[in-house]
């Protein structure tokens, strides 16, 4: 099962609840024939991820979770996410990370994956954003809802200045002031609804969005849309449901390396309040002031790790980037990319010139939430629905297996041998399936 038996935070003062199942039904696109969408699902994923640990929540990150904690249904890891993805918005690009010759900035890209109304999500993020209220970044860096990449780069713009010519001769005119403030947090309620506008044809959200995270320079080259983005410091926070979120993700977000670049995280309603609560006014009052001096002593250039964080790095990198197989290890393959962001914007919150073991092991907990999340709600999906809907049927068929015809019928021929091939080929490279005679006259396959 997805998630089982009571689970409890080391620190004292916060404590998850098991009250909530959480539902791991799952859709299968290609449903083979006659059977419901709950018979075609395959195995969950693993049960949920352990909680985060103490090392999480250090410095200020920790100080804004703990004082919201008592006080919402939210799940804390929500919290602790949606904070780091806003203040590393906030921050802005003045300080950065080198990995070879690549920047690393500290905007973030979220998911939450829950249920719609009972994990509280929505939830969360308020409590995290009243925080920043009265800043200059929430009443100008936030928009909400993503479609299209031009109408994220149009957030985002440069000026735009063309040469025209009058009765005084020529002259350069600013015919769009663009945005001064290149900082963008875009919060979207609805992932599926994201993942759903990319797959429309022309759509360039899913490009634009990848660009954006890496801190390039954002760029629609068409007649009717000419404008840039140069310089913006662009993140994501968003919702979903692990039903819509299995239903939507496709193959080539996957591929393409849109999938990895966001962090998963698995939430769900911590307690029950059924009179709400609210967070102290002057404890709420200290943690914004503090927040806003993070903002404005954010460092400039280039943070290094200190040489205890480097010891650890090396210990800690091998594993990071070890192989992954499916689904899972494609959306976790910048491992080592999101971690040192989750350091840096640790380090920033400490206001320190270095990255120090205590910013690095904070950013390994994190991270290893965000990986266990992944594994939890992708499990060990392939990535192709064929595939994973013969390895759900397989799963139900149990030690006999089912022959090549009981496999082929799955679809009424409606889905070619070539393709029924391809995909058993994939189920064996990945160590999932395997193809067994066993005496008998036509080939077998098992799990």
């Amino acid at each position: 099962m997805w998630l089982s038996g009571a689970s409890y935070y080391c620190c004292p003062t916060i404590r998850r609840s098991a009250s909530e199942d959480v539902d791991v039904s799952e859709d299968a696109t290609e449903a083979p024939a006659g059977e419901t969408e709950e018979q075609t699902s395959p195995a969950p994923g693993e049960d949920w991820p352990e909680p985060l640990g103490l090392a999480a929540y250090h410095g200020l990150a920790g100080e804004v979770v703990m004082a919201i904690e008592p006080h919402t249904e939210a799940d804390v890891a929500a919290i602790l996410l949606q904070f780091l993805a806003a203040i590393g918005n906030a921050l802005g690009r003045r300080a950065y990370f080198l990995v070879e010759d690549t920047r690393h900035y500290p905007n973030l890209f979220v998911v939450l994956v829950g249920k719609t109304a009972k994990a509280r999500k929505g939830t969360s993020w308020g409590r995290v954003r009243q925080l920043f209220e009265g800043s200059g970044w929430v009443l100008h860096c936030i928009t909400e809802g993503l479609s299209t990449g031009e109408g994220l780069i149009h957030r985002v713009r440069d000026q735009v200045i063309e040469r025209k010519r009058d009765k005084g001769g020529e002259h350069d005119v600013v015919v769009d002031p663009g945005v001064d403030d290149k900082r963008l947090l875009a919060f979207g309620e609805e992932y599926a609804r994201i993942l759903r506008a990319m797959q429309r044809h022309g759509n360039t959200l899913s490009q634009i969005l990848r660009e954006a995270w890496d801190g390039k320079r954002l760029e629609v080259a068409t007649k009717s849309t000419p404008e840039k983005a140069t310089g913006a410091h662009v993140s994501v926070i968003s919702h979903v449901t692990r039903d819509d979120l299995l239903a939507e993700m496709d193959e080539t977000m996957t591929a393409n390396g849109f999938g990895n670049r966001f962090l998963y995280c698995c939430v769900r309603r911590s307690k029950l309040l059924p009179l709400g609560g609210r967070i102290n006014r002057q404890i709420a009052a200290d943690l914004a002031h503090r927040i806003r001096e993070v903002v404005d002593d954010c460092p400039s250039g280039e943070i290094l790790f200190d040489a205890a964080a480097e010891k650890l790095w090396r210990e800690r990198y091998e594993q990071l980037t070890a192989d992954r197989l499916g689904i899972y290890g494609a959306i976790t393959a910048r491992a080592e990319a999101q971690t040192v962001r989750l350091a840096l914007v640790y380090a920033l919150l400490d206001r320190a010139q270095f990255i120090g073991s205590a910013h690095l092991e904070a950013a390994l907990e994190v991270w290893r939430y965000a990986d266990a999340s992944a594994r939890a709600v992708f499990g060990d999906r392939v990535g192709d629905r064929i595939a994973d809907a013969i390895l759900s049927a397989l799963r139900r068929a149990g030690p006999q297996g089912m022959t090549r015809t009981e496999i082929n019928n799955l679809w009424n021929g409606r889905v070619v041998a070539d393709r029924i091939n391809a995909a058993l080929t994939k189920l064996t490279a990945h160590g999932l399936a395997h193809r067994t005679t066993g005496g008998r006259p036509e080939e077998r396959w098992c799990v």
